[in-house]
């Protein structure tokens, strides 16, 4: 794990640091940056409100599980886009997240949050590393959550490693729902992720793209809010991975296993046989 840290008394604005991920489009190491970054930041009512609406959660006394990573969200950024890190940000793929509810997210007004970049290892297309976010309150760590990313066309010395499934449980569908060509931009609204692949037909074309993709991070958190009442509310890892994108517009199928404190869950697509996520709950210690 990271050994140096700064402390960050404020942020610098996220469309800044989007214009800095635009400017860099080349690998310039396979070194994993030292330095993590730690601040204090503020739940914005509004925000989160407009984010419940976005992402189909109710209101309740406890923040989405989802939502802070987008409270995370310009640290993370600030890190990606810092002149020491080796991958160029609008490059790297979304593979995994995992995220961990140590204690109800309640009565949550304010909390220190640390990002750094770890676990840099060898993949088939590329090299992949983990992001790791802790959200802390006075109480101590309060969430924490793992996203893998891959960058293309690194190479590293090291033997593949290969991906964990567990054994399949029987999933029966819980809910459709359409998503219409403003989902990407909807989602950044409230998230502050801009990724142009989101945006619209153009410009993600520009990165390859034949027309704009749902955000990975929106996919998760429609599919928990609609398996709130199978989730416990916290002492729960929630891991997905993600597979085929989902263009825009689109149509997805939500199925899932039986409430309890064990559970899988599965969004597919309109085509039959094309999985968008997969996803898991259990114990933090099961």
């Amino acid at each position: 794990m990271t050994a140096h840290w700064r402390y960050l008394e404020s942020l610098q604005p996220l469309p800044n640091l989007f214009l800095q991920a635009a400017l860099r489009r080349k690998v310039n190491g396979t070194r994993l940056p030292e330095l993590g970054l730690r601040s204090w930041l503020d739940v914005d009512a509004h925000k989160l409100a407009d984010y419940r609406r976005v992402c189909g959660f109710a209101d309740s006394s406890l923040l989405p599980p989802t939502y802070p990573h987008v409270l995370a969200f310009p640290l993370q950024m600030q890190l990606m886009t810092s002149a020491d890190f080796p991958f160029p940000l609008l490059g790297l793929v979304h593979l995994a997240n995992r995220i961990s509810i140590h204690r109800p997210l309640g009565g949550v007004s304010k909390v220190y949050v640390s990002v750094q970049a770890v676990d840099l290892q060898p993949h088939a297309k590329g090299a992949t590393f983990s992001l790791v976010t802790q959200v802390d309150d006075g109480m101590g760590l309060l969430w924490e959550e793992h996203s893998t990313f891959l960058c293309k066309n690194v190479k590293i010395d090291g033997p593949l490693g290969g991906d964990f499934e567990p054994s399949p449980l029987p999933l029966t569908e819980v809910t459709r729902w359409d998503t219409p060509a403003a989902t990407g931009r909807q989602y950044a609204k409230v998230s502050g992720d801009y990724n142009p692949i989101h945006l619209s037909a153009p410009s993600a074309r520009l990165f390859g793209f034949p027309t704009a993709i749902a955000h990975g991070m929106w996919l998760k958190a429609r599919a928990l809010a609609a398996l709130d009442d199978h989730l416990p509310a916290s002492n729960v890892e929630i891991a997905v991975q993600f597979h085929k994108p989902v263009r825009l517009p689109g149509h997805v199928t939500l199925s899932a296993s039986a409430a309890g404190s064990h559970g899988q869950f599965r969004v597919d697509g309109q085509q039959a046989g094309i999985e968008h996520l997969t996803g898991e709950w259990k114990p933090i210690d099961g």
